[in-house]
């Protein structure tokens, strides 16, 4: 399954609010700037990754990634000839 960057967020949000915590606690336990913790729940799409992993780590989130069954063969990733 795909999710957005705002799918992220609400998920953030919720889960927060549920812990009964403030922006500002889940900033500061997770070592983020309030901002960055606002940002992340709007849903902006620029939001780092190493940043969004902490937070759901902090908030007890468990990401998946699930890699495709078969990656055909024009798929891999190469270097690009001329760069």
């Amino acid at each position: 399954m795909k999710y957005t960057p705002k799918q992220i967020g609400e998920l953030v949000k919720s889960i927060r609010k549920q812990m009964g915590a403030t922006q500002k606690e889940l900033a500061m336990t997770s070592g983020t700037g309030l901002r960055f913790i606002i940002e992340l729940e709007q849903g902006k799409p620029t939001s780092q990754i190493g940043k969004v992993l902490t937070v759901l780590n902090t908030l007890g989130v468990t990401v998946s990634l699930t890699p495709p069954a078969a990656i055909p063969k024009a798929a891999t990733l190469e270097p690009r000839k001329g760069n």
